[in-house]
Formats: C-alpha cells, structure tokens, sequence
C-alpha cells in the first residue's frame, strides 16, 4: 500500500476566460492527489478517528455508506495501511454486480454485510457486529462527527489560507465543511454545494459539529447543483467535466467535485462574487468513483 503524500498537494490556479472576464482569482487545493485511493479529505476525516482506535487497543473498524461511497473505499484501504480489520454496512441488498468501488473495498480486506435501507437508516447493527460492540470501533457515515471536522480542519493548513475570501466545496455530510468553517478566517465565507437531492438537513448537521461562536461564521450551502441526486450525473455535467479538463487538467469526479467546479463557474457567470474576488475550491478527491462510469465516457 502506498504511503500517503501530503507533499504532492498543490494549489492550482484556474485560469479560464470566466475567470479573467469577471475579474476574480480562482485556485483549486488539489487534495485528490495525496494518494489514489485514501485521496482528497477523506483521511483528514478519518485521521483522528483511528488514532482513537488505535488508543483504545480496538483494531476492527466498522463503518456505514452505499455502493458509490468514497468513505467505504477509502476507510478499506485505511484499514489495510494501518493493520486495522474494517467492516463496511452497506445499504440496500447485496446486488448481483457489486459497484468498483465495493469490489475494490473487498480487494483491501473490508468485509461488506448489507442490510435493509430501514435498517441502515435506524443505524440497526447486525447481530455479528452487535456480538463485537466491544472489540470494535465504530464511524459514523462520511466520518461524520467532531473527529471527522477536526481532522477536515487541518485541511487549509496545506495553503496560505488568508489568500482567499471564499473557501468552496462539495457536501455529503457536511463534516469537510464544518472543517473549513472551524478553520476559516473571520472575513472568509465557506460556500458548501450539496451532491445531494433536497437533503434540507444538511444545515442543522454543519450546525451541530459547529460550537456557538463557529455558527456566526459566513457560510452558506447551496442546493441546486446536484444533477438529479447522489451519484446521479446528466450528458450536461459529463461534458462540463471533459471540457473543465481540457482547459484545466484538472480531472473531477461525476459524485462530488464535477457537480462542485460547474456550481462555482456558474455562479460566476451570474455575477455571484464580487469584483476581486479570490476563491478557493477544495478538491477532496474521489476520482476513483469515475470507474463506474463506461469505458470513454470521460477523456482522462
């Protein structure tokens, strides 16, 4: 298993014509490229996680998602470079062709057990788990959770933060962003674009991970971009993102960060930031999610 590269992080300044025309700054924090499975903010999620693990002697990690989760893959491979037995809870029946994402996850030794979408949503353990409560270490899904917001918090220690008046990213279960409006300065805004279908919940969950002082911050969830739901895509955002590419080099995924860099462009080309503006967009990986995708659907 690959080390995790913390040193190939770059900052990667977006220069395309909106960007020039409506005279603002746009720079992309290139997480997805600490490692190619573990990518993005998914092990700032997960750091402070197994280090409690670890210190409570407990060596099996279960955790929950779905069958496209980026948490799921990348909690696996986690599990496989820190010597940890991982168990994933994965809603739904088992299906007859498990995703790349699941296959991959059974490549690095998770162990996957589904139960119903009621179960999954009360939380209902199987009985196995429920036999182990002692031995294991349980994480809730996406990592969310004060550890999981903590961890996300170091995430803007990897630029000059204080460069920038807007910090963006995409949400799941808000923790990243709880991260970012915890680090965030007092004059930046924390804009979070929602992958997921008419999720209203999202605002009272960033709030809950935020202490009373973190909640006066300027931060803001938008709603409209995410293109039929989680892990729904259209023709429209295929194309964006193979455009995106070519004028970038930039690669996005089609779950979370394709649906982040349209949202913002949009918003550009509706005057949304003010003139000088200097945005910074987080990319949290996940590039992995595209292999479930047919073969030619995307040019990189």
């Amino acid at each position: 298993m690959r080390p995790l590269l913390f040193e190939s992080i770059t900052v990667d300044e977006i220069a395309l014509p909106i960007v020039k025309e409506k005279n603002v700054r746009l720079a992309a924090l290139r997480l997805d490229q600490i490692h190619p499975v573990i990518s993005g903010n998914k092990w700032f999620k997960l750091k402070y996680y197994i280090e409690k693990a670890k210190a409570e002697g407990k060596d099996h990690i279960v955790t929950f998602g779905g069958a496209y989760s980026n948490h799921i893959i990348a909690t696996a491979a986690a599990g496989k470079l820190h010597d940890l037995k991982t168990t994933g809870i994965i809603r739904g029946e088992r299906p007859g062709n498990l995703s790349y994402t699941l296959l991959e996850a059974e490549k690095y030794g998770m162990e996957l057990l589904f139960i119903s979408r009621d179960d999954y949503q009360n939380k209902n353990l199987p009985s196995t788990i429920k036999d182990e409560s002692d031995a294991i270490y349980l994480i809730n899904e996406g990592g969310y959770g004060i550890d999981g917001a903590n961890g996300a918090k170091e995430i803007l220690s990897y630029c000059s933060k204080e460069d920038y008046s807007h910090i963006a990213c995409a949400v799941g279960t808000s923790t990243m962003m709880a991260g970012l409006v915890k680090s965030g300065l007092p004059d930046q805004k924390v804009i979070g674009v929602s992958v997921l279908k008419n999720n209203m919940s999202l605002e009272n969950d960033l709030c809950n991970l935020l202490l009373p002082v973190e909640q006066k911050k300027k931060f803001q969830i938008i709603h409209n971009y995410h293109f039929g739901g989680y892990a729904k895509y259209t023709t429209e955002l295929i194309y964006f993102m193979n455009e995106f590419y070519k004028g970038t080099s930039i690669p996005t995924d089609f779950i979370y960060t394709g649906k982040l860099f349209y949202a913002i462009l949009d918003m550009l080309r509706n005057d949304s930031f003010a003139d000088c503006s200097n945005i910074l967009i987080i990319h949290s990986g996940g590039l992995q999610g595209n292999l479930s995708l047919a073969a030619g659907t995307l040019i990189f």
